[in-house]
Formats: C-alpha cells, structure tokens, sequence
C-alpha cells in the first residue's frame, strides 16, 4: 500500500509539473509573440504615416494584379462581394471568379448583373484541373476587369489552380468571395514587392476582420459595429489577437507559416513551380505557403513572406456552433494535413528558422494543444472521482489561466485601440471587453471541441470543406 501510494504521489507530482510547464511555455510564448508585434507595429506605423499611396496608384511599376475569387453557393452575397473586387483603388490589375460548380443561383446573379458572355480566352494550363465549363467576360465596358469562370466542382484549391492557369499577370492575389476589402487594400499588398531588396518576396497577406453586423454599400464597408451575437463578438477578439499579436512578430522573424486564405498575395511563378494549391488537403492556403517557401530553401533561393498590419479585408463569421464547428475542426485537419505533409522540417536545420521554431511551435502549440487540454481534462476528472485532487492548487492554477487569457485579450483590444480604432464606439469597445471576460469559459471549450473533432474526422479519412451556410451582409440602400 504504501508503494501504492508512493506511485499515486509521484504521478500527482510529474502531471503538475507537466500541466505547469507547459502552461508557463506557452504563456511566455505568446507574451514574446506579443512584445515582438507592438513593437514591430509601432514601427510599421511609423514608416508609412507619409506613404502617399497615390503615387503608387499612378506608377508604371505599380505590380500587375490577378484576383482570385473562387465561388462555391455564395449568391447571398457574391453581387456585393465581386462589386468590390471591381471598385478596388488600383489600375493594374483583373479580376477572375471562378464558380466552382455552384449548385445556388450565383452563376445566374453573376451573369445577369455584369451582362456576361461566353468567351475564347487563349491560356495554357501548367496545373491539372477539374473540367471548365466556360470562360465569360462582360459585354459592358465598366466591368472589362472581369472574367467569371464555370467549372465543375473540384473544391476550392482546384478553382485557385484554375484561375493561377488563367491569370495573365505576374502576381496573383487569392482572396475569399465572402470578403470585402478595404478600397486601397491592393495597394497596400502590392507595396512590398515593390520594396524588396536582395530577397524575392513570395507571398505577402495582411490582416482580416469581422464584418458581420457591419454595414456594406454598393461593395463597400461604410459602417463597423461589433457583432450582437456573442460567438461572432468573440471571433473579433481572436482575429484581433491572431493577427495583431502573432502574424506580426511571426513576419517579423520571417518564420510565417500561414497566409490567410481569405486574403493573400502570391509571385505566380513560384506557386506554379511548387505545383500550385495541393487539393487534397482543406489547409490549402497553408500549405501552399510552407510548400512554396520550402521550395525556395532547397534550392537556395534568397526570398521572403511578407506581412502587412493593416485591416485590408472584412469577412463573414460563423454565427452559430453548428458552422463554427465545421470551419474549426477543418482547420485542424488542414494543420495536421500540411504538418504530415512536411514533416520532413520538424527540427531540420536545412530549413533554418522555419524548422527549427515555426514548424516546432506550430506542431506544439496548435496542432498538440487541443490533445493536451482535453488530456488534463480527463486527468483531473479522475483525481477528483478518487479525491485525489489539490482543490488548492487547481483553482489557483484555474485563475492563473483564465487571468492570462483575459489579459492577452486586454493587450490584443488596447493595441487595436491605440493604432486603427476600428471600433470607435465606447459601446462597442466595451462589448468586446466583456467579451474578453467571458470568451475563456464559452469559446475556449468550444474551440478545444472542434478540434477535438477535426482530430476525429482525420482518423476516420473524413474529405472535403462541408458545407458553410452564410446568412449575408447588411446593405444599405
């Protein structure tokens, strides 16, 4: 008996180390990951207060643009959405939708409202991809920018791949038809490949916020209001985070892993020589980028991924659990898919920081975290079935958590405030505060959740994106 509980204690001891360790780590990885982005932001900001981005507008050099906009059931919103790809404040550039075999009405919207016809667009395919129905360009002169292409449903890397055979200027820029972007959103992606020295910049992506409850006109946002539903208001916060907090340092560091799908620039040729977007897996947005950048580090290629801190895209949230679900846990499958997939950089000095910190942090701390929590999770079930439990310790260490959690979000909503003030509102400032104070014990669990079942649904061979229903914009007439 007393061996017996000899092992009990020694057991107790090592599960609260572990627990402790590894909340400490990644506490102080994310408050490094914090430090990094205020300061590097400060000194954004700094550097482009007196950025006339007119003159880049009217430049020869301006980077020659193709959008691409791959539509699956978007005709709740896709008139709005392709309104603002048309209106954006850029000359050099096109815009390509590619209606991947839409089982809704978009097609008919998109041929109604731009006046399309059939098409002889000349193009040679360098990446195999599901059959095209048809090419259609507009008969009306102010949409000349616009092509729509109709194919069969192959999911949405191979649209992408569709139209990176069709895009007909050197950089591509990938963006979700949902999106609305802020006016001089492509002149603020485009910036970097015109600064780039020595290095060639690959891919560059900037950050996207939450438009639902906000206000669009004629494809444009004119009003941010903070989301009345909670699951949206909280997914504010965590974008605020992700983005202000971590892609910053991340681009920093020059260890990015991750553009987002929403809204990305891409060099078109390295794409196409990495073999475009990878349509067996749903994380195609992130590994296209580890592929493209591995791609240039084995054949010693001097490159760079570039981020911008500026809100350049607005994008519709999931409002319900039943969606939310659905997009988390196929972003777990993404991440455990690109992580298998690459598996070869794990701790690789070959792929310098890239192996060494990004993929290592992105395997621990995003693809592991999950696991480990639902872990400790059972763990600690147990030892309070079996009065095991220091109730002492545990609350203590439950504040602990739950006081970083909401403090982090605190840092995330203050660096919004002192830097864009996209939500000038006191009201709404303070929603997302209380937010803030509730997110640890309603989103977390879910979010925990849905990856629990993106891990499932990765065992079981469970394919494609599923179905993400959107309920649309609020316009104003």
């Amino acid at each position: 008996m007393t061996f017996f509980n000899t092992e009990i204690t020694w057991f107790l001891d090592v599960y609260i180390l572990l627990i402790l360790g590894y909340a400490i780590l990644i506490m102080s990885s994310y408050l490094m990951l914090a430090y990094i982005s205020t300061k590097e932001l400060r000194k954004y900001l700094k550097r482009n207060s007196f950025v006339d981005y007119d003159v880049l507008l009217t430049s020869e050099f301006a980077p020659k643009l193709s959008l691409i906009a791959p539509a699956y059931n978007e005709g709740l919103t896709i008139e709005e959405n392709v309104k603002s790809l048309l209106s954006l404040n850029y000359n050099n550039y096109q815009v390509i939708v590619v209606n991947d075999g839409s089982k809704d009405n978009s097609m008919e919207i998109l041929t109604k409202t731009y006046d399309l016809v059939l098409t002889d667009l000349d193009f040679h395919p360098q990446i195999e991809t599901k059959k095209i129905r048809g090419i259609y360009t507009s008969r009306n002169a102010a949409f000349k920018k616009l092509i729509v292409v109709d194919k069969e449903n192959g999911g949405k890397a191979d649209a992408l791949n569709v139209g990176l055979n069709i895009a007909q200027n050197p950089y591509v820029v990938c963006i979700d038809v949902d999106c609305i972007l802020d006016k001089d959103s492509l002149l603020k992606l485009a910036k970097p490949f015109l600064e780039s020295y020595g290095k060639r910049i690959i891919a560059t992506g900037g950050v996207v916020r939450i438009a639902n409850q906000c206000v669009i006109k004629n494809g444009r946002l004119v009003e941010v209001h903070v989301p009345d539903v909670m699951l949206p208001r909280i997914q504010v916060l965590e974008y605020l985070r992700a983005f202000l907090l971590g892609r910053m340092a991340w681009g920093k560091l020059d260890g990015l892993l991750l553009i987002s799908g929403a809204f990305g620039a891409f060099d078109k040729e390295i794409a196409i020589l990495s073999g475009g977007y990878n349509t067996k897996t749903v994380g195609e947005d992130m590994e296209l980028i580890v592929r493209m950048r591995r791609y240039m580090l084995d054949n010693k290629l001097p490159y760079s991924v570039s981020y911008i801190p500026d809100p350049l895209c607005w994008t519709e949230a999931p409002e319900d659990f039943k969606i939310f679900k659905k997009q988390r846990s196929r972003w777990m499958r993404g991440t455990i898919e690109t992580l298998s997939i690459h598996r070869r950089m794990f701790f690789n000095p070959k792929y310098k920081l890239l192996g060494m910190l990004s993929v290592p942090y992105w395997t621990l701390f995003e693809f592991l975290a999950p696991a480990i929590e639902f872990v400790g999770l059972v763990i600690t079930v147990i030892f309070i079935i079996f009065g095991l439990l220091n109730w002492h310790f545990f609350f203590l260490l439950l504040f602990f958590v739950y006081s970083f959690a909401v403090l982090f979000s605190v840092i995330a909503l203050y660096s919004e405030e002192k830097t864009y003030h996209k939500y000038p509102k006191q009201a709404d400032f303070f929603k997302l505060l209380m937010a803030a104070f509730i997110e640890p014990f309603y989103f977390h669990p879910l979010t925990v959740y849905a990856a629990l079942i993106g891990y499932k649904e990765k065992i079981m061979g469970t394919k494609g994106w599923g179905e993400m229903t959107r309920k649309g914009f609020t316009k104003k007439e």
